[in-house]
């Protein structure tokens, strides 16, 4: 157990941030042994870490960030289930159901472009997946801008990004996992947790490594 002074030194959060973050529903309250003591664990301390991951790292609001910590805690969540309501909510969209199609939030025709290319590479999607309506905003923001050429693209996209998911999931979800050979309980928890960081540290690093293959392609070829 530790005082709240130790344990931000060890997270290197400042107190009046930590108190912050349980007063905000993101941190458990420490357990208070006396009226003007209140004591904290390593639960505590890992918590505080994948709380600055997700704010500092990820850039999420604290909202936001509640919502997800909320899916984490919630032990009716299996990993897949887990997985999918936390990319939703990254995605700001936490309050739709997976399996139903939302409000129109792209023309027709784009949604059907985007579910052609879905097809074509044989990936199965809930239809309540926002990700579906901001690829054909996305699209149909490259017509308006006179970059239909791009959208030749996809393809070569959607392949790039089979293999990250590939190496996505892989890392989250342990070989024991897939075999049901580890205890239940600590696979789930830890599966969730995994895929909660790296969904968000994961992002942030593929954005920044296309940036800079993109300076090292254009050096080449310029």
């Amino acid at each position: 157990m530790m005082r709240i002074g130790e344990l931000s030194n060890r997270s290197n959060v400042p107190v009046a941030t930590i108190k912050f973050y349980v007063r905000e529903g993101l941190l458990p309250s420490g357990q208070r042994a006396k009226a003007n003591q209140v004591s904290y664990d390593e639960s505590h301390l890992r918590r505080l870490r994948l709380i600055r991951a997700l704010v500092d790292v990820g850039k999420l609001s604290i909202a936001t960030a509640r919502r997800v910590l909320a899916i984490l805690d919630d032990p009716s969540t299996s990993a897949f289930t887990g997985m999918g309501k936390a990319q939703y909510a990254l995605s700001g969209h936490p309050d739709l159901d997976p399996d139903t199609p939302p409000p129109p939030a792209a023309a027709p025709e784009d949604l059907a472009e985007v579910d052609d290319l879905l097809a074509r590479h044989g990936w199965s999607i809930r239809p309540g997946n926002p990700a579906r309506a901001q690829l054909a905003t996305a699209m149909a923001t490259a017509r308006a801008l006179g970059l239909a050429d791009g959208l030749e693209l996809l393809d070569t996209y959607a392949d790039a990004a089979q293999t990250v998911a590939e190496a996505d999931v892989g890392l989250v979800v342990s070989p024991q996992a897939e075999q049901g050979t580890s205890p239940e309980a600590t696979t789930l928890e830890e599966s969730i947790e995994r895929m909660l960081v790296w969904t968000v540290v994961g992002g942030q690093a593929l954005a920044a490594l296309r940036l800079l293959a993109q300076e090292a392609t254009a050096t080449k070829r310029l």
